[in-house]
């Protein structure tokens, strides 16, 4: 490890094989709901479907985190990726629902891909250098999340059999088989594994969340890292229905604002993350991410209700009843949504929420790889596969109910209901973590094991 950076070799292939990981599991996700509703699914089936993946990732990354501080990183990663890999030929496969959702079980119960690869990040990094290291996790996250759509909808364009994006999601997956199996180097070395002892772990097992959680320091990072989570994706699940409302845009336009946010994550993750951690350490970098969330979620409920320029009432009318057809996004519940009148049409609206993304998108892009990289500070190396899967865990919660949370304001005050709100709460949550963040950057030498 040079003592000036990251050393590049051993950083880039699990910057390699988070991406490709990223790229199969965006190929997929897209596409869940049609694959629900293939075989006649309800709203609350299809709610299941997108709920299993995150709600078996809170028994089983935690665990797999735990495993691989006692096995080591290189063969959880191939349990994990070869999981994946299955789940995908599952779906493929799949001819009734209970397929569909056996295989995102299987995959969210096995699947702690990026958990154990920022612990592998961990390993190999000085504390200087962390953050910058796991913010290149966010940036392949970044970049995947920005191609692997694209892949699904252009591979859809030429067959209607919904097993092919699978079979491809399959090949990606198999291709970071072979990456881990060939290139990636084991970063905890068996002299450094967490080993059996009369204060430590005696097991593996769902507990492992409660041993976390009570490390020093740890717990107020936990629970900062859900609330901005459910905060956070609960703008994402719910952008696209509050554009409709606000500026009358559909898929096309809603998938450009998207990439807008994707963009600009990955430009601070690559580029900002690291300088601005050394300049003003984790905690405030924490501080400021919520801050700038805060008022981007805040600039976004108050967008104007103008509809963009070429914004016809009648054509969005027949192209949303076109979408519906054997699908609904409603895992979010009966939303009944108005379209907005023509007489208003104009580019403020469009312009406003572009402004408003962009200090949400840099503040995303600065919250998670920094609370990762303060909760690894506050434990040891034994411990940072138990720390962050439990970590990834939480935002697996997060992302459960934040779209049921989110819905239920929506559905129930009004459509910027969970933006301002959200907003106000981010605000109050910068307030607390200056607050309850102790100023020190490291606490590893008082830290027990987990």
């Amino acid at each position: 490890m040079s003592q000036s950076g990251l050393d590049r070799n051993r950083v880039f292939p699990i910057f390699a094989l988070v991406f490709v990981d990223v790229l199969g599991l965006t190929i997929i996700l897209p596409l869940l709901h049609l694959y629900a509703a293939a075989y006649g699914a309800s709203p609350f089936e299809i709610g299941l479907v997108a709920a299993a993946f995150p709600l078996a990732q809170l028994v089983g990354v935690p665990m797999m985190g735990a495993l691989s501080d006692r096995f080591g990183r290189k063969p959880l990663l191939l349990i994990s990726q070869i999981t994946t890999f299955i789940s995908f030929i599952m779906l493929g496969l799949a001819n009734t629902l209970l397929l569909v959702v056996l295989s995102r079980v299987v995959d969210g119960l096995f699947g702690a891909n990026l958990a154990t690869a920022q612990a592998a990040l961990s390993d190999i990094t000085t504390e200087e250098d962390r953050t910058r290291a796991l913010g290149l996790t966010g940036a392949a996250f970044g970049i995947g999340f920005i191609f692997g759509p694209i892949i699904s909808l252009v591979a859809l364009q030429f067959t209607d059999d919904l097993a092919i994006p699978a079979y491809i999601a399959a090949i990606y997956s198999f291709i970071s088989i072979l990456l881990t199996t060939f290139v990636f180097k084991e970063t905890l070395p068996p002299e450094k594994r967490g080993q059996p002892s009369a204060d430590a772990d005696p097991g593996v097992s769902p507990a492992v969340v409660l041993r976390v959680f009570a490390l020093p320091g740890i717990g107020v990072l936990l629970v900062l890292m859900f609330a901005q989570q459910v905060i956070f994706f609960g703008f994402e699940s719910l952008l696209g229905l509050f554009t409709l409302t606000r500026l009358g845009l559909l898929g096309q336009g809603n998938a450009l604002i998207f990439l807008l946010v994707g963009v600009i994550l990955v430009f601070v993750q690559v580029r900002l993350i690291g300088p601005w951690s050394k300049k003003y350490g984790e905690r405030k970098v924490v501080a400021i991410a919520l801050i700038l969330i805060s008022a981007g979620m805040i600039l976004t409920a108050l967008t104007p209700a103008q509809p963009h320029p070429l914004y016809v009432r009648a054509a969005a009318q027949n192209d949303l009843v076109e979408q519906s057809e054997g699908s609904t996004e409603a895992i979010i519940g009966d939303i009944r949504v108005s379209l907005p009148e023509e007489s208003n049409r104009g580019i403020g609206g469009v312009a406003w929420l572009v402004i408003a993304v962009v200090p949400l998108s840099i503040g995303a892009g600065l919250i998670r790889p920094s609370l990762n990289s303060l909760m690894t500070k506050r434990s040891n190396s034994t411990q940072y596969g138990s720390v962050l899967g439990v970590s990834q865990s939480f935002v697996s919660a997060a992302n459960a109910i934040s779209p049921l949370l989110g819905g239920l304001l929506f559905q129930q005050v009004g459509a910027t209901a969970p933006f301002l709100i959200g907003g106000l709460i981010m605000g109050g949550l910068a307030v607390v973590s200056l607050l309850a963040i102790a100023p020190q950057e490291s606490q590893r030498e008082a830290a027990p094991s987990a």
